[in-house]
């Protein structure tokens, strides 16, 4: 996870606009970034839950917002499209500066997809791996919007796993957030 940033030009002079994706880890990271701002004197607007990858990419790249959080693997897989070659952290800050976009250093964490059950249903089922999942008939599955759309999520393990389930549901994965 890195802070992304539109051209730097006039922070000194305005107001930073913030945003955040719809999903509380995001919206959580944008009133961390907020607070510490403040905090520094500089006077910002935190846009909670704007959208998914796309809207806020989107909207930093026209100037709608100033920063906001991502994963990198987000911006390798769904941003550049999988390029191969930004496997390394400076070849990603390359490309993004070619884009007239700036990144933190790595906030210390990663955020990567899992499949949950509970130990009974596991049990029942007797599995304990993907694999094992994509032999059951009439499984029901429900993955975050995001991931139903991701190059790299449910189209992809659908596809490596040779899942028989055809349908998945999306699901809100936040949590309402008090404006």
């Amino acid at each position: 996870m890195i802070l992304i940033a539109g051209p730097a030009q006039g922070f000194e002079e305005k107001r930073i606009s913030i945003g955040s994706k719809a999903f509380t880890e995001a919206v959580i990271l944008g009133e961390i970034a907020s607070f510490l701002l403040k905090a520094d004197g500089v006077p910002n607007v935190n846009r909670r839950q704007m959208g998914g990858t796309r809207i806020l990419w989107n909207a930093l790249r026209r100037g709608d917002i100033d920063v906001y959080p991502e994963y990198t693997g987000t911006i390798r897989q769904e941003i550049y499209a999988g390029k191969k070659s930004l496997t390394d952290p400076l070849s990603l800050k390359q490309a993004l500066a070619r884009d007239g976009i700036g990144m933190s250093s790595p906030l210390g964490f990663a955020n990567n997809y899992a499949f949950g059950n509970t130990a009974a249903r596991a049990k029942e089922l007797n599995v304990s791996r993907i694999s094992q999942l994509s032999k059951i008939q009439n499984l029901q599955l429900g993955f975050s919007n995001e991931f139903l759309d991701r190059s790299d999520g449910w189209s992809s393990i659908k596809r490596v796993y040779n899942f028989k389930t055809k349908d998945a549901q999306g699901l809100d994965h936040d949590l309402p957030i008090e404006r």
